[in-house]
């Protein structure tokens, strides 16, 4: 059987393509580095993918604000294919200005049909950009990352962004619904799995939520970096945390849930 095609989708400024496009062909995925342009030109059509995943970085300088300018490039270029996409249950993940990117986009926390947007990504309340390790604990069972995410679990993970803080328009109305929904997949946490604030929660983040996705859990998005942390490479981490890295046990989640729904 042919292995299932990944799309990662790049623009100017963007990075991290390299960590994402190895994560995914040490699962047995077979990805592909999609430039916008070839799907603003119709020379590549989603149609032929089972995931979308779209990276970090700081796509166009992060002009006006992180994400905003690849999100209007990309509704541009292939709006209708990826609501498409998500209709039909394929995995959309972004990670950092990915995850940024797909807020502005309002398929996260959930599309509409009118992109009206309930969160927002706003500057670290440090004014710093930071780009270290902290931890994240699983907040609930999620189509995709369970089992190899276990809820409970707490996981070692790097973060690098200078916009990463979750704030919410209508706090206390869409926290609740995002809890009641399941939608808050990871919370920085301690090397404890406690919730705490800064540093542990590296941006400020309300109620600590480190990841979201949308009420069908095919949409994720997320500010720390798997991909980064793929593999272990301290005895220590091995010990404290099982020999699989968040990263493994994520992209191994993803093909398990491709190829388990022939997507």
């Amino acid at each position: 059987m042919a292995a299932k095609k990944v799309a990662i989708v790049r623009m100017e400024g963007t990075n991290n393509e390299y960590e994402a496009f190895q994560s995914f062909s040490r699962v047995g995925l077979e990805p592909h580095y999609i430039h916008i342009n070839e799907l603003k030109r119709k020379t590549v059509s989603l149609e032929d993918f089972s995931a979308i995943f779209i990276p970090g970085g700081f796509s166009a300088g992060d002009y006006i604000r992180a994400g905003v300018l690849f999100a209007r490039r990309l509704e541009d270029a292939a709006l209708k294919d990826i609501s498409r996409f998500v209709d039909e249950d394929k995995p959309v993940i972004g990670i950092c200005n990915g995850f940024q990117v797909l807020t502005e986009m309002g398929f996260l926390p959930g599309w509409s049909g009118g992109q009206s947007r309930e969160i927002v990504l706003a500057p670290n309340d440090s004014n710093r950009y930071e780009c270290r390790y902290t931890y994240v604990r699983v907040e609930t069972h999620n189509p995709i990352l369970s089992p190899n995410l276990e809820v409970g679990s707490h996981h070692l993970i790097p973060v690098a962004h200078a916009e990463g803080k979750i704030r919410i328009i209508e706090p206390e109305k869409t926290l609740s619904k995002l809890e009641d929904n399941g939608q808050i997949l990871f919370r920085y946490s301690t090397p404890e799995g406690e919730l705490d604030g800064y540093p542990w929660n590296p941006n400020g983040s309300i109620s600590s939520v480190a990841a979201v996705s949308n009420p069908h859990g095919n949409v994720i998005g997320m500010m720390p970096h798997p991909e980064r942390l793929f593999y272990y490479y301290r005895r220590i981490d091995r010990e404290n945390y099982g020999n699989s890295a968040v990263g493994q046990r994520f992209f191994t989640a993803v093909s398990d849930y491709i190829i388990k729904n022939d997507c």
